[in-house]
């Protein structure tokens, strides 16, 4: 199965309005609430397409209990650990594009970052792939993905990590074998704002391969069988929250299964594409992944 971690976890909650206007008051036309945070939507993604995958993260508060209620109501396979910080909230208000309202998370405790280490040991027998997915609690240290890395490393389980700036510096050099920023992490992590020139500095200091998200022109990898840019025929409308977790889902998938990363770059491109289509982050358009999966274009970076 595909373990995912997610150190950070929110409740999502997206509303719908015909234009945003700053100063103003809104009519919500339709109101989502769903269990959030980046590794519990590549569990999403993950479980929608059939793959084994279970989810695991730290929650607390009232907020806590309400996502764990609604990872039971969808039949997602998690493990939720109880922590004395309150889970944190997320809001989306979309109308012609998503506008983001992230709260920071309470910190976690020594004493609780302990606690979910040892949660994460006790799946990593039976995991194929360890995802460790999205923003650190406040307070954490840039190198708490890193050592999940380096625990996944003990049972000879790969890893891949989503996060930005230092963390993500700090998983590079834990030598793990895939991380997915995407270009404003990558900058912030590297002091370049050439993706090519930043994938190619996480490699050099130990991340066997870099996938940089770079929207609507698709996704630039740095791998070790070479450098590809991966594009969509076309840009997809919609709501591009979960994208990079649908990226991140295919490709700890194609890790899974050993596919090449042309193959690898396809499938990722694609489930983000049609991450974009879909209402809610965490779902995929199933007419839209048939419809692009053949037009992607693969060429050389």
């Amino acid at each position: 199965m595909i373990l995912t971690v997610t150190a950070n976890p929110a409740l999502d909650v997206s509303y719908r309005v015909d234009k945003l206007r700053p100063g103003h008051t809104h009519r919500i036309g339709a109101v989502f609430e769903r269990a959030g945070g980046k590794g519990f939507n590549v569990s999403r993604v993950l479980h929608d397409q059939g793959v084994p995958t279970r989810a695991l993260g730290p929650v607390g508060g009232i907020l806590g209990d309400s996502l764990r209620a609604d990872l039971l109501d969808a039949g997602l396979p998690h493990d939720l650990l109880p922590v004395a910080a309150a889970t944190r909230m997320t809001i989306a208000v979309v109308a012609d594009e998503a506008t983001m309202f992230n709260e920071p998370g309470g910190p976690l405790s020594a004493f609780d970052w302990s606690r979910l280490h040892d949660l994460v040991r006790s799946y990593l027998p039976r995991a194929e792939v360890l995802v460790c997915s999205g923003s650190l609690p406040l307070d954490a240290p840039d190198e708490s993905y890193a050592d999940f890395v380096a625990l996944a490393a003990e049972f000879r389980v790969p890893t891949v990590v989503d996060v930005g700036g230092a963390p993500l510096r700090a998983a590079a050099q834990a030598g793990v074998a895939i991380v997915k920023p995407n270009a404003e992490e990558l900058a912030a992590a590297v002091d370049d704002d050439d993706p090519l020139v930043g994938a190619r500095e996480l490699r050099s200091l130990g991340a066997e391969a870099v996938v940089v998200s770079l929207g609507a022109d698709g996704l630039l990898a740095a791998t070790p069988d070479g450098e590809w840019r991966a594009t969509l025929p076309r840009p997809v409308v919609g709501n591009p929250t979960g994208a990079g977790d649908a990226a991140v889902a295919a490709l700890a998938d194609g890790l899974r299964r050993g596919l090449t990363w042309p193959e690898r770059l396809r499938l990722a491109v694609t489930w983000a594409g049609a991450a974009v289509a879909a209402p809610l982050a965490g779902t995929v358009d199933p007419d839209v992944l048939r419809d692009l999966y053949d037009q992607v274009d693969i060429a050389p970076a």
